[in-house]
């Protein structure tokens, strides 16, 4: 068979394909596994996170997860509850539009929605080094403590925000990146929603 032929040429890109197809498929099965606990030890280090409840590793993670969580699934949400210090809170998993893509996280907070315990980003496709700052520990500690009148804490976005972090934990607010306005105000949304979510029973 002539290399310079149709039918050579179609043979050896057939040949190729398949022999490429065949070593990711069995790279993709030889990580499922891997894939699944990492994927595991993601939801668990912010659920514990979201909590307060510290961990050294992901064997330790596992071992608090399951000694003093709670998980719970209803209408397909997903919500946990954990005693941290005498008081109960409850935590979500809440989802909502970015300014590129969705932006999940897990809150706590106390059942009646007055007091957030913690918040941690479990996914987000915003701008590094802007939007992405939700990340960030000075942001996410805002929140932390902070109180929510009426279920809702207020995001100080675009103009109003200092890009500083508000250690008024009984303002009922708190600050905006600098820079990542939209985002911002998508991430108050996401928290005031996921609020009324622990109000309403948490996975209901």
């Amino acid at each position: 068979m002539k290399k310079d032929s149709t039918l050579y040429v179609v043979l050896f890109t057939f040949i190729v394909c398949a022999i490429f197809v065949v070593v990711l498929a069995v790279a993709n099965e030889g990580t499922k596994g891997l894939v699944a606990a990492n994927k595991q030890f993601a939801t668990q280090s912010a659920v514990l996170g979201a909590f307060g409840i510290p961990f050294a590793d992901a064997a330790d993670a596992s071992a608090k997860y399951a000694s003093e969580v709670t998980e719970e699934k209803s209408a397909g949400y997903r919500s946990w509850k954990a005693t941290v210090a005498g008081t109960g809170y409850t935590a979500v998993e809440q989802s909502g539009a970015g300014l590129w893509g969705t932006i999940t996280i897990i809150l706590a907070a106390t059942p009646d929605g007055q007091t957030v315990r913690g918040v941690r980003v479990l996914a987000q496709l915003e701008t590094p080094g802007l939007g992405g700052r939700i990340e960030e520990p000075w942001f996410l500690g805002q929140y932390e403590g902070e109180k929510a009148p009426d279920g809702k804490v207020i995001m100080k976005a675009g103009a109003e925000a200092s890009g500083k972090a508000d250690a008024d934990k009984a303002n009922g607010r708190v600050e905006g990146i600098s820079g990542a306005t939209r985002t911002s105000q998508a991430f108050g949304s996401i928290i005031d929603a996921g609020l009324e979510r622990i109000k309403a029973g948490g996975g209901k």
